[in-house]
């Protein structure tokens, strides 16, 4: 399905008759109403972030419910799409954390490719209705894979931005890991205490400290 080690991983939940049920309810969305992101894209964070190589999850809410804008990655835009808000917080943070001048595009695959796993919590929503499939039946499968995440060996850094991520941090007991917790970077929210929490020094900090290489965060050097 995934074609890589998530298969495995998630392999009691994707052979369940109550996942294949829920699924078959999403298919059914998709054949009556305009659903994002496009099919193809509804497990694009696991696809291009493998299981043995996570070392970061970024926890978004639910997909941008904008044509052309969802592509199966938290916070992240296809090319050539306008910069949404949240995101365009999320670089000046990153400019005033790391110095990295922002961008004009919103694809994140760059840190996909580097193990920053940019997972939604629910994976699909109807257009222009925010939040329309929360409480679908998504959160079982997204609460199962930050379970899985907690019983690696290897430290992660799991970044809850909002109320709506940190509902997940109960799922992380492993004291090998760092959560790193803050406001959302919504317009509505993020001078109350996203901006100045430097994320990205702090998990590069952490990841060097734990062996492991860095992320680079600069999205200029995806060539």
């Amino acid at each position: 399905m995934l074609q890589n080690d998530w298969d495995e991983v998630l392999k009691v939940v994707f052979e369940g008759d109550g996942f294949k049920k829920f699924y078959s309810l999403v298919e059914s969305e998709y054949k009556s109403k305009t659903i994002f992101p496009p099919k193809d894209y509804i497990f694009n964070a696991l696809k291009l972030t493998p299981y043995k190589n996570v070392k970061v999850v970024i926890v978004g809410q639910d997909p941008y419910h904008g044509a052309g804008e969802a592509h199966g990655l938290s916070f992240s835009v296809q090319k050539g799409i306008k910069v949404p808000p949240s995101l365009k917080n999320i670089y000046k943070e990153l400019e005033n954390d790391l110095g990295i001048t922002p961008i004009q595009e919103g694809d994140l695959s760059y840190w996909a490719h580097q193990g920053v796993l940019l997972l939604n919590a629910v994976l699909t929503v109807e257009k222009d209705k925010p939040a329309s499939h929360r409480n679908l039946g998504w959160e079982r499968l997204t609460d199962y894979i930050i379970k899985t995440l907690n019983n690696k060996e290897e430290p992660i850094v799991f970044i809850l931005w909002g109320n709506f991520a940190k509902e997940k941090k109960k799922f992380i007991t492993n004291s090998k890991h760092l959560v790193l917790t803050s406001a959302h970077p919504s317009p509505f929210s993020a001078s109350y205490g996203f901006f100045g929490s430097k994320p990205f020094s702090k998990t590069n900090e952490f990841l060097k400290n734990s062996n492991m290489s860095p992320i680079d965060w600069d999205l200029k050097n995806n060539s």
